[in-house]
């Protein structure tokens, strides 16, 4: 039993004077306070939106049951689906059962109070929807699943230790940065409410910070987890977030779901081997298992008063981060999926190339050299009874702006274009092709992706339309849409390339 003491870190001594003691006589050993140096607000912050339930019903296809997602930590009646915004963002959306908010102003309020906080630690929310009995919150949507599921569903491989801390720290630092703002209440903090954004950092589900309503209990029904004030006075408080927090550190440490009391049982039985997961054999010292385990003993003390704060935990937890320049993305082992997509773009047609790179001098070289030679099956050929002088006036219309695209006048190649496309007597993709770019040189991203998608409508099997999004939400900052715009393009590409039968 020596050799598990031994490799935690932990003496008989220091067994005896900081881990056997009880839990409401343990000594808190309160860390330094020191400023959270990492910013923690975005200095423009986001509108908050309130969204109409039709606008949430397209994104959602009608709220399709394939696009319900587990990784956002719901689970019925209140839901919680992927969606996609007009204007190509992801969104998580969550739809209360009908019962949940009865008060349509409480929900309101609750939901702008929650939008006002916004930090890179968090999954923000967004916006909302209330509109009749419907209730909605929408957040950002985090692609790379849960930390239950990294931790206690992994496939291919576990999380490594400085992963492991790295989570630790960032969750301390998005309770500190709500407890700055008022709201250091937190509801069912676990495993399933941490998600993992598209570069896999660790984020706080926004939807916990909303207050409790009939949509369910703060706490799950498993007691063995739950905060002892909790289960004596229903009450949540601060202190019984870091209770939670201090479960959560035990799941980091175990690889699995372990209650506190076992926990302090396998402790002083000196069973450290069933208490550490085997998979993290040799990847921290002695001294940082013992402190990162009188860490979780520290919050989960039996009195809230001896349990420290968050501003102490981040000090703590920031003072064994180990790997700190290596990206979140490779300690989860995800660097040869990133190396994959590289790869695919590498492959791409020399427009295709052009957009992921966002070279809109090369863009515009292919767009002159291709012409209007995609446009065969898709514009309306006038009639022998619509040439009239306004038809011929808006082709010398076109013709202009053509002329002006050509000599790289963008501001007169979109005039004339939106003159010709007013008009609406001719449908043409390439206008709307050659005006998103001359948008994108004038940095109006926003019209530049309207005119792309507007592309894509007329001619849905147009690899340009989905390359010039790319381009478009690269100008916008989406990078992760603008990657799934350039594999929808090079899908269209391949299939329009590929022999005829096959």
């Amino acid at each position: 039993m020596r050799s598990h003491l031994t490799r935690m870190g932990i003496s008989c001594s220091k067994f005896s004077a900081c881990c056997l003691v009880s839990q409401s006589k343990m000594t808190l050993l309160e860390a330094p306070d020191v400023e959270n140096k990492e910013k923690s607000e975005i200095d423009d912050l986001p509108t908050f939106h309130e969204y109409s339930f039709e606008q949430l019903r397209v994104a959602t296809a009608d709220f399709a049951l394939e696009n319900i997602v587990s990784e956002h930590g719901e689970k019925a009646p209140n839901v919680v689906y992927k969606g996609k915004l007009e204007n190509q963002r992801h969104v998580a959306v969550k739809r209360f059962n009908r019962v949940a908010w009865p008060d349509s102003k409480q929900f309101l309020e609750e939901s702008r109070s929650v939008g006002q906080l916004y930090n890179h630690r968090l999954a923000n929310l967004l916006g909302c929807c209330c509109e009749g009995d419907e209730r909605l919150l929408v957040a950002e949507y985090m692609p790379n699943d849960t930390l239950a599921k990294h931790l206690f569903h992994w496939e291919e491989q576990p999380m490594k230790w400085p992963m492991r801390l790295r989570v630790a720290l960032h969750l301390a630092q998005a309770l500190e940065y709500c407890t700055s703002k008022g709201r250091a209440i937190y509801h069912d903090f676990n495993a399933y409410r941490i998600l993992f954004d598209e570069d896999c950092n660790p984020r706080l589900s926004c939807f916990g910070m909303m207050k409790n309503s009939r949509d369910g209990k703060s706490y799950s029904t498993n007691l063995a987890f739950t905060p002892p004030e909790y289960l004596r006075t229903g009450r949540i408080i601060p202190e019984s977030v870091v209770y939670s927090f201090g479960t959560l550190l035990l799941d980091l440490l175990s690889g699995k779901r372990i209650p506190p009391s076992h926990a302090f049982d396998l402790i002083r039985d000196r069973n450290f081997q069933t208490l550490t997961d085997s998979c993290l054999e040799g990847q921290f010292s002695n001294a940082d298992g013992t402190e990162f385990v009188r860490l979780a003993f520290r919050c989960l003390q039996f009195e809230p008063r001896e349990r420290p704060n968050a501003k102490s935990l981040v000090a703590a937890l920031a003072s064994l981060q180990k790997e700190i320049e290596v990206p979140s993305y490779e300690l989860m082992g995800l660097l040869a999926h990133v190396s994959a997509s590289s790869l695919q773009t590498a492959s791409l047609s020399p427009l295709g190339d052009a957009c992921s790179r966002m070279d809109l001098t090369a863009i515009h070289e292919i767009l002159e050299k291709i012409g209007y030679k995609d446009d065969e099956e898709t514009t309306n050929e006038p009639s022998f009874q619509m040439w009239t002088d306004q038809m011929q006036e808006t082709l010398n219309t076109r013709k202009k702006g053509d002329s002006a695209f050509r000599h790289k006048d963008f501001r007169a190649a979109i005039e004339c274009y939106t003159q010709f496309i007013d008009v609406g007597t001719m449908v043409s993709p390439t206008v709307y092709a050659r005006r998103c770019l001359s948008y994108l040189m004038s940095d109006m991203p926003q019209e530049a992706i309207n005119d792309a998608m507007q592309a894509q409508i007329i001619s849905p099997e147009w690899p340009t339309a989905s390359y010039l999004q790319a381009a478009s939400l690269l100008a916008l900052g989406m990078e992760n849409e603008s990657r799934e715009a350039l594999e929808d393009g090079s899908s269209l590409e391949t299939r329009k390339n590929a022999p005829s039968g096959q």
